[in-house]
């Protein structure tokens, strides 16, 4: 994504906190770098500081800030990494073709080429940001494709390089849930204990139908078990999911709330179903074989309240929308920046006086 927005330690910059996908969170510098995960069996105690809530706790959700903020006292961006992979239902092991939406050119930044080293990559994005932000400190994500789908050890040596690289001490990797052997949970429990490790999963819904339909190549329950497992080692752990699937509608998305809620997981990034140029579902659509929604962005704004009324408050909201390059997007056209979104969310939250889990019992 080439817009990238700082996160403000206020409601005013709130807005802007989640919204991008390469965040920044400005931390008061009251503890030091980088607090170890307060859920690890060996992990340090806490600095008193760590851990506390965001002293803007007006906020009507917790967002990705307060998260951050539990966890480091300065600026950290993420720097998205392609290191090659490809996914288990593109090359075979599960299915062909791929995701029938997915198009990866969609959220790989100038900078990110899968031509470059793992240490290119993270240098590059380094310069991109320092001009604005001298005194940063990163977050590297391995985000294109499956970032677990190879063998351990080559993994680890992936890995290794891009916390060897000098003000790189964080990791993120998006993985799929049927793909995380119980080696490589071994090692990056242990790696968390030296750096800050957090495993997204890209579970896009509860729905085991629509799963088959996208062709996804997991089921629900290897969510929750890839969740369980990871969650056990004390690994911090966040969820990604698509709003506006083929033939979903509000019941599949409280059913889907629901089952989020259920698990032990620490941040939840959603984003609206985009429809992309030259991808499968694109054709599936204009041909009329399948049926996707057609929100206006306040139509998709009280689905995300809906849904995020229904989720506990420990969940860490970090985004609400996606946005993919013009030239390959089809729908939805909005018009509207990612900050400018969830402005509007917030006011539409104001106005039903609603919050995050107030539909909730937790």
């Amino acid at each position: 994504m080439k817009e990238n927005t700082t996160i403000q330690a206020s409601l005013a910059g709130f807005a802007d906190s989640v919204s991008a996908d390469c965040t920044v969170g400005l931390i008061p510098a009251a503890k030091p770098f980088f607090t170890p995960n307060p859920q690890h069996p060996t992990a340090e105690k806490h600095h008193p500081t760590a851990g506390s809530p965001n002293p803007a706790s007006d906020k009507p959700y917790r967002d990705f800030s307060d998260f951050l903020h539990e966890h480091f006292s300065t600026k950290v961006q993420k720097i998205s990494i392609n290191a090659g992979f490809t996914c288990p239902n593109r090359d075979g092991s599960k299915s062909h073709g791929g995701c029938t939406y997915c198009n990866n050119q969609t959220f790989n930044p100038e900078y990110c080429s899968r031509g470059e080293s793992i240490t290119g990559q993270l240098e590059r994005g380094k310069r991109f940001f320092a001009r604005k932000y001298p005194n940063m400190k990163y977050l590297a994500y391995f985000q294109a494709y499956t970032n677990t789908y190879a063998a351990t050890e080559r993994l680890k040596s992936m890995y290794e390089e891009a916390i060897s690289v000098p003000d790189v001490f964080l990791i993120i990797f998006y993985s799929r849930t049927a793909f995380v052997p119980e080696n490589l949970l071994n090692y990056l429990s242990e790696l968390s204990r030296r750096v800050f490790v957090l495993i997204e999963y890209g579970a896009e819904t509860a729905n085991d139908r629509t799963l088959r339909l996208i062709n996804r190549g997991h089921t629900w329950a290897d969510t929750a078990d890839a969740v369980a497992r990871t969650h056990a080692r004390g690994i911090l752990c966040g969820l990604h999911l698509i709003m506006g699937l083929p033939g979903e509608n509000t019941a599949n998305f409280r059913a889907t709330a629901a089952a989020v809620a259920s698990l032990p997981i620490d941040t939840l990034k959603l984003h609206q179903l985009q429809l992309i140029r030259g991808t499968r579902l694109a054709m599936q659509v204009e041909a009329g074989e399948a049926v996707v929604a057609k929100w206006s962005a306040e139509e998709y704004a009280d689905v995300c309240i809906d849904f995020l009324r229904r989720l506990p408050r420990r969940i860490a909201l970090e985004r609400f929308v996606s946005q993919s390059p013009a030239e390959l997007l089809i729908a939805p056209r909005w018009g509207l920046k990612n900050y400018e979104f969830t402005h509007l969310l917030l006011r539409r939250l104001a106005a039903l006086a609603a919050t995050q889990g107030d539909l909730t019992k937790e």
